[in-house]
């Protein structure tokens, strides 16, 4: 099943886009016999204290909804005040509401407020579940109370259901929202998988999730309720029935919005007239959906914009509050609302008494333009709105210009002057968060994913349905396409409509055809950059530098460097960066900012507690990945019980004719045959390739740079390993070590023993045995979920690599264990960065 693994993302997206097209065709079909005009009348006569009172209930709804987030952090442990609650609750349903997947658009929405406060990935998940869990409880209440409510058989599309079903229905549903209560108090403290767990509220804090719940969609279903025809306590059963049911068909659909599932099991349960339903609906949807988004934009970009224009930092790397900047992940939300409603507006007639007006200042041909114009400059917001999402300056300017040339375009085509005030409206926001937008990649460089296609397509589709809604009266005829006349809106919608299609098309097909990103490469460091670096370097694994696979960012006085290397979005640098401490600083901040401005995420793999600091400085997350285990060779010895083991092995290998030699690099050529041999056999066995990044390969360019250590028996090379060493004699270590299958039991540790007493002879200080994965991590009850699940593999993932095997081999040689470090973006992010790590290393090398 690897083919659904990588098509996932593509084949979901699919699936959404087909839900929504048939939630469109079931509401082409509910509203067969309304006509455009039917709907506006209906429109125009919902009664302002209606309208106000839906404004009301929409603020008590909102207002409950950060109750969520309140309740969810003191369930959790971790009380917050009410305002960043509210700032991330507010936020985050603003989005979800509006554009669905709500634990990713909303979640991330909540990770950047909460990881600000102080919250982990971790925590902000267990939030994202308790107040899905909070909202599930309303909808339950709402549907039980709605069954509860009705006093005689229930008829829901074609499901009719008895008195008694309807009953024993509603008291199910109320009973299920007791259970969590009640689960709490029969000792019940948490929920989860494996060392991930959700805690279980108090019955107090179980009762104030119901509560506001029922506040949330008790006030969110009234803001429906008032608005619809005729409203009375007779059609309130079937209603809040129908609510509840098109709440739930949105979510799991994951159309953005519920566009059209919604309003189609709405039309579909609720009785009453049809145009007077769709107009209450549009009227909803404006006041419950769009109003809250559009508010929660302003007050992020007036909030953001003062701090992002205050800050006296110009670069990157010392701006906090724009690399955290909520405002292009909700500008960029907005900007494709923005491109929606142009396409909508061209799919739709002007209202006559404008179009009158229009006639006496502008030509036809100039209406007939700008109704195309506009139409494209909406499709055109669908497609950079993913931009302005990764910060892009070319997006920034093109979503502008294209804005201000929309309001134009939506004047000069039917007078829309409230369309062309929204706008307006967004691009003097974006204006006014100028600084967040910073990065200076080309749009073309990323693709636009199957998601914001799915909603770009879903957008198309809406459009073409309310096109169809409008001018359903119109018998097509071929002759429409020339048709043009002041009159003539139903073929300035059909030319529209083309004319997008096209755009949209073209744009796909120019991203299919694009050239594929060039593979990441490697190349050779400056010697002169090399030798002055490792001058001043205490750590032997510098000398990955050397293995030609990785890229290099040299400090500006040119004597020292980090190694790094791209797979994917990551930008993994190899260890510390090498050369004198006072250059790590200006080394690690410029590949900050080169990652960042390349829309990567930057990764440090197997650091040393010494680059700690900086590493916090760069706002990254530290997990320990293992620890490096490291002999002193000043008191290295054979001696005593404690090396009893090795003095056995040693002695019993010499006896069999074992001997050990170091060959020097300059004799390295002449023995690379035979070694070649030894290295080809041990592969084959083991059953492995050559592989990159943190380790070398057998390349006799490589080798040939380093004395090697070769263990022979009877004269015959049976194991050897090229020898790292640092010019100051800090640290000697080895990177390939391979032997034949026949080699005696023993081999290795014979070799490195006598490499450790060559060491301790020529003056080094301390001998590298290399990395234990994974180990030395403890978890314990309040540990972090990286700590547990990376115990839980070290202790039972001995299949998969031996853990704790390679722990303990190398332990019999009494190191002292020195930690190592990951450091990288938080959350999903930071599980995305390792998976490349380890497929950058894992990555065959001829």
């Amino acid at each position: 099943m690897a083919w659904l693994a990588r098509y996932r993302a593509p084949l979901t997206a699919a699936i959404i886009v087909a839900i929504a097209a048939l939630a469109l065709t079931t509401l082409h079909h509910l509203t067969q016999t309304v006509s455009l005009h039917a709907a506006r009348v209906a429109f125009r006569a919902i009664p302002s204290g209606n309208i106000a009172l839906a404004l009301a209930l929409t603020a008590v709804s909102y207002l409950a909804l950060t109750f969520y987030d309140v309740l969810a952090l003191r369930i959790i442990r971790h009380p917050l005040a009410w305002r960043t609650a509210a700032l991330a609750s507010f936020s985050s349903y603003a989005l979800s509401h509006n554009l669905g997947f709500s634990a990713l658009t909303g979640g991330s929405a909540r990770y950047r407020v909460y990881h600000a406060a102080g919250l982990d990935a971790a925590d902000v998940a267990r939030i994202v579940v308790i107040a899905g869990t909070t909202f599930s409880l309303g909808i339950l209440v709402v549907a039980g109370t709605g069954l509860l409510l009705s006093s005689g058989p229930l008829t829901i599309g074609g499901l009719s259901l008895s008195p008694i079903a309807v009953l024993v229905a509603g008291c199910s549903m109320m009973a299920a929202v007791f259970a969590l209560p009640l689960a709490s108090a029969l000792g019940l403290r948490g929920i989860g998988f494996r060392q991930w767990s959700v805690p279980v509220p108090t019955p107090g804090q179980a009762i104030a999730q119901i509560g506001v719940s029922i506040l949330d969609l008790g006030a969110a279903s009234g803001a429906l309720f008032v608005l619809l025809p005729g409203a009375d306590a007779a059609m309130l059963p079937a209603f809040m029935l129908a609510y509840s049911l098109a709440l739930l068909v949105s979510l799991v659909s994951h159309v953005p919005g519920g566009i059209g599932v919604f309003e189609a099991t709405i039309l579909a349960i609720v009785p009453g007239d049809r145009a007077a339903l769709l107009a209450s609906l549009f009227a909803y949807r404006a006041i419950y959906y769009l109003l809250p988004l559009g508010l929660a934009v302003m007050l992020f970009t007036v909030r953001e914009g003062r701090q992002l224009r205050n800050s006296a930092a110009l670069r990157i790397a010392d701006a906090q509050a724009v690399a955290t900047s909520l405002a292009p992940l909700l500008l960029s939300a907005l900007t494709f609302v923005g491109g929606v409603l142009l396409l909508l507006s061209g799919a739709l007639p002007p209202l006559p008494e404008r179009l009158s007006e229009l006639r006496n200042v502008v030509p036809l041909p100039f209406v007939e333009a700008s109704h195309i114009a506009a139409s494209l400059v909406g499709t055109a917001l669908l497609i950079l709105a993913p931009g302005l999402y990764r910060r892009l300056d070319g997006a920034w300017l093109a979503v502008r210009a294209l804005l201000i040339a929309g309001a134009l375009f939506s004047l000069a085509k039917g007078l829309d002057i409230e369309e062309a005030i929204v706008l307006l409206g967004i691009a003097g926001m974006l204006q006014w968060t100028r600084p967040a937008f910073y990065r200076h990649t080309a749009l073309t460089s990323a693709p636009l994913s199957p998601s914001w296609l799915g909603g770009i397509a879903i957008a198309f589709g809406l459009s073409i349905w309310l096109g169809l809604f409008a001018y359903r009266h119109v018998d097509y005829q071929d002759s429409l396409w020339w048709e043009f006349a002041w009159s003539g809106n139903a073929p300035r919608f059909l030319r529209a409509m083309v004319a997008a299609a096209v755009v949209l098309v073209a744009a796909c097909i120019w991203r299919l055809l694009a050239p594929a990103e060039p593979a990441p490469t490697g190349g050779a460091i400056d010697p002169e950059i090399l030798a002055r670096a490792l001058a001043s370097a205490d750590r032997t694994d510098a000398m990955l530098a050397l293995t030609g696979d990785k890229r290099f960012l040299n400090s500006d006085d040119r004597d020292a460097f980090l190694m790094y290397q791209v797979k994917g979005r990551s930008w993994i640098v190899m260890g510390d960066p090498v050369g004198p401490r006072d250059r790590w600083p200006e080394l690690l901040w410029s590949i900050r900012t080169m990652a960042d401005a390349a829309q990567g995420r930057l990764l440090l793999y197997q650091i040393s507690d010494a680059v700690l600091p900086l590493a916090i400085e760069l706002g990254l997350h530290i997990i320990k990945c293992g620890e490096e285990a490291q002999v002193s060779l000043a008191g290295f010895t054979l001696e005593g019980s404690a090396a009893s083991g090795l003095r056995q092995a040693e002695r019993r290998l010499a006896r069999g004719g074992a001997r050990f030699e170091v060959i020097p690099a300059s004799q390295t050529c002449e023995i690379l045959p035979e070694l070649r041999s030894i290295s080809d056999q041990w592969l084959a066995s083991k059953g492995h390739q050559e592989k990159s990044f943190s380790l070398g390969r057998f390349d006799p360019a490589y080798l040939a740079q380093f004395d090697i250590a070769v263990v022979r028996q009877n004269d015959r090379a049976v194991a050897f390993a090229n020898i790292w060493a640092t010019p100051d004699k800090s640290e000697l270590s080895l990177d390939l070590m391979r032997h034949r299958d026949d080699s005696p039991s023993g081999t290795m540790d014979f070799l490195f023993v006598h490499l450790m007493l060559w060491g301790q002879s020529r003056g080094y200080r301390r001998f590298s045995l290399g990395a234990a994965p994974l180990s030395g991590i403890d978890p314990r009850r309040l540990s972090p979920l990286w700590a547990k699940a990376a115990s839980l593999l070290f202790n039972h993932g001995e299949r998969f690599y031996g853990f704790r095997g390679l722990r303990a081999y190398k332990a019999k040689f009494s190191p002292h264990w020195a930690p190592r470090f990951i450091a990288g973006p938080g959350g999903l992010s930071l599980i995305h960065g390792i998976a490349d790590i380890g497929a950058l290393i894992a990555e065959p090398r001829a």
